[in-house]
Formats: structure tokens, sequence, C-alpha cells
């Protein structure tokens, strides 16, 4: 049994606003050498294996190894329902804690060097030093989250009957003020994108009139619209439900694209993957979103009935798999760079696993998804859409599919100095143990 060593770095005393925080926590480099050192003849033969039947593996590795998913800073600790949430310990009781997290899982995993951060949930008491820290883990900042689904301490007008279309004007204003606030916070971070879901609705039908609850919301986001740097992109989400049950003021893809098309070229739409009703084809609103360049990007998850905020891949991987294979002959058709031109994100909730562990299986699943669609034969799959030869399109697919693409996972961490066994790399250094030991059993994250 291994246990991780934590060392202190003499990277010197970063001050932040009420904290003196003195050190990091890092993976050292030789430990996850040695683990590779045991599974390296066994993790060849399988890479050989597949090498031999997968054309061009140096591109498929090189793509694999440039693909990289942002962690949001909210999901490294335990989430909850409205029953209750039972932490886990060891939980990261600051950002700087989280940062480390993240710092962990890009270690072991070489996919992970961003973190999206959820205003006001974790706010930078000192940005620079923020910006320093995760720069010593290879980090850096992905899309700014505003939050005017809660309120907040000490804020003067509530949105229990919704933000950005509220029929108050000063309850819009305040809403408003917020997401130029986010941005600013993004600036110093160097974030480049602004990311929006509003959880504004009605529960009862009459409650609110839907054009003037679209317009209101129009208006509202035209106005952050106008405060975004020149290099920078909005993002906003839909969903159909919860926490209103009758209607949602952004409640599709549909109603996000008009609101997007609307405010410009820097407006586009955010796609979380359960933010859908049952049976929605989402492979081909993504299709169809990129075809009008208006896919800003992911929030990935998994779910069996709404939003389950359940790992990727865990539920259903063939739909992610298939979307994907949308998005690879999308991004392609357009000349697009797979790695940087959209936004890849998880947004999840870990109810009853240790977080951590939670994201390395998520970021797996998104990755073998992203392979197996690199592995499809465009040129036979067109030949048969074109032909209307539907068995031999489905055997196209799922050929692609069924390949254990694992193995091309695992070599590209390995080159790139990750561990080619992330997961059981993390249990064999014990770091929840050790996190525990330096964190407390009783932690729990801040923000959720």
């Amino acid at each position: 049994m291994w246990t991780v060593v934590w060392r202190l770095h003499s990277y010197g005393k970063i001050s932040l606003k009420e904290t003196n925080y003195e050190y990091t926590m890092r993976l050292e480099k030789y430990q996850i050498d040695e683990l590779n050192h045991q599974q390296l003849a066994n993790h060849k033969r399988r890479y050989e294996l597949i090498a031999e039947t997968v054309s061009d593996t140096k591109d498929v590795i090189e793509k694999l190894s440039a693909f990289k998913i942002a962690i949001p800073s909210w999901a490294l600790g335990t989430g909850g329902t409205r029953f209750g949430r039972f932490s886990g310990g060891g939980e990261p009781r600051s950002l700087e804690e989280k940062i480390e997290d993240v710092g962990i899982i890009h270690a072991l995993n070489k996919s992970s060097n961003a973190i999206s951060l959820h205003i006001p949930w974790d706010i930078p008491s000192n940005a620079p030093a923020v910006k320093t820290l995760a720069a010593q883990y290879g980090l850096h900042f992905d899309a700014v989250n505003s939050n005017t689904f809660q309120d907040q301490p000490g804020q003067k007008h509530s949105y229990k009957f919704g933000s950005l279309h509220h029929v108050d004007k000063e309850v819009r204003n305040q809403a408003i003020a917020h997401n130029i606030e986010v941005i600013k916070y993004g600036i110093e971070l160097g974030s480049k994108a602004l990311s929006v879901w509003l959880s504004d609705g009605s529960n009862f039908p009459g409650q609110l009139n839907f054009r003037t609850a679209f317009q209101n919301t129009l208006d509202s986001l035209c106005e952050i619209y106008q405060s975004l740097p020149a290099d920078w992109k909005i993002w906003i989400e839909y969903k159909p439900y919860e926490p209103n049950f009758y209607s949602t003021s952004i409640a599709d893809w549909g109603q996000s694209y008009l609101l997007v098309s609307e405010l410009g070229d820097k407006a586009s739409t955010l796609v979380d993957l359960g933010h859908h009703l049952q049976g929605t084809n989402i492979e081909q609103i993504v299709s169809l979103l990129l075809m009008k360049g208006k896919l800003a990007g992911f929030h990935f998850n998994d779910s069996k009935y709404g939003d389950d905020d359940l790992t990727v891949g865990s539920i259903n991987p063939y739909q992610l798999f298939l979307i994907f294979a949308e998005l690879v002959e999308g991004m392609d058709a357009r000349g697009m760079n797979h790695a940087k031109d959209l936004g890849w994100m998880i947004d999840a909730s870990h109810n009853v696993k240790d977080p951590i562990e939670d994201l390395i299986q998520s970021v797996e699943a998104i990755k073998i998804a992203y392979a197996q669609a690199l592995l499809i034969d465009r040129k036979e799959l067109l030949n048969a859409q074109n032909n209307n030869d539907v068995v031999m399109a489905q055997e196209i697919l799922q050929r692609a599919y069924r390949t254990d693409v694992r193995p091309l996972l695992a070599e590209s961490r390995f080159r790139s100095g990750g561990a080619i066994q992330p997961l059981s790399a993390y249990r064999d250094l014990q770091i929840r143990k050790n996190l525990i030991k330096e964190r407390g059993l009783e932690s729990v994250a801040t923000g959720l």
C-alpha cells in the first residue's frame, strides 16, 4: 500500500484576505511513475493490441492528449438533495483547497487543467494569489458562473419570483449587476466566458405573462452582454423544469437559440445533458446548434429521470457516444479545433461517492466517448447514408462504440506524465485518507 507524501514547496507565502496560505499539497511525480512502472507491461500489451486495429493511433492519441475537461469548483464536495447531505470527510474548506483537489485530479489524468467557479459560492478574495496557486498545479480558470437562483445574505431584493425576467425592474437590475460583477471576477482570474443558468419561471398557470417574461429576460441579457470584454463570450443554458414546474423562461434549446441570436456573435447556447425531458434527441440538438455556429459547449453529467447530475456515462454511455459522433463530424466540417473551440465542463453532484473519484470516472467516460467517435469510418458511414443502407450505418457506428479504447486513453495519459490508471492510483496512494488527515473528517465543502 502506498502513502501519499504531502510535500511543502517553497513557493513563498501567499497572503490571502482572511488566511495565510503558506503551502500547497501536490502529488510527487515519482509516486505516479512508480505505480505506472508496475502496470506498464500489462498496459503495453493492451495498447499494442488495439494499435493493430486503429489506422492512425498517433493522430488519435494527440487529440486525446489535447482534449481537456474543466472541473467545476462546486463538484469537489459532497452534493445532496432536499432530503439531506452526507459529507465524506476531507472536503475542501476553501477555494484554495478546491484548487488543490483539481490539481490532484489533473496530476493523475492530465485531462483536467481548468477549474470553473460559481459566484458567490467561490469568490476569490485575492485574485493574483489564487491565479498563482492554480498555475502551480498547471491549472487555469474556465468559464465563471453566476447565481441568481438563490438569495444571498444582505441581498436587497429576493429572487423568489425570478431574476432577469422579474416584473420589478429593481430586481432585474440587481440580477444584472450580479452578472456584471461575476464578469469582473472572471477578468481578474483570466476567464473568457460567463455562463448563465436561470431558474426563472412559474409554478402555476396565469402566474406570469410568457411574452413579457421572455422580453424582460432578453433585455436583461442585452445589458449584461454590453459589459462583456471584446474577447469574452456569454453562454446561455436552458432547462425545461425545476425549480419551477409549470414554465421556465428559457425552457429549451430553441428559446436559448432565440436569445443568443438576438444578443450577437459573442453569445451561444450551452448544453447541459441533464436539462432535457426524457427521450430528447440531444445529439440532434447538438448537431443543429453546431451547424449554426451557436453551440457554446457542454455541462456533462448523466441522468435516469431528469437533472439527476449523475456520473457521466453511468446511465447512458451510448447516447454520450452518439453526441460525440455528431460533435466530431460537425466540428471537422467547420474546421474547428476539438479541444479549444467549444467549452467542455462537468456539472455533477456526488451524493454517495467520493467526489474526486466521481470526477475521475466522469472525465474518463467523456474521453472514451470522444475516442470512440474518432474511430468512426466517416467515408463508409457517408456512403451508407447516401445509399439509405440503414443496417450498415448502424453497424459502422456500433463497431466504433464497441471498441475498447481505454488503452488509447491510458497511453495518452502515460505520454503526458499522468497515471496509466488514475482511479486505482488515487486509491493506492490513499489520497482521501490523507485529505481527511489534513482537513478533518467533519469538513464540509464551501458553496453548495
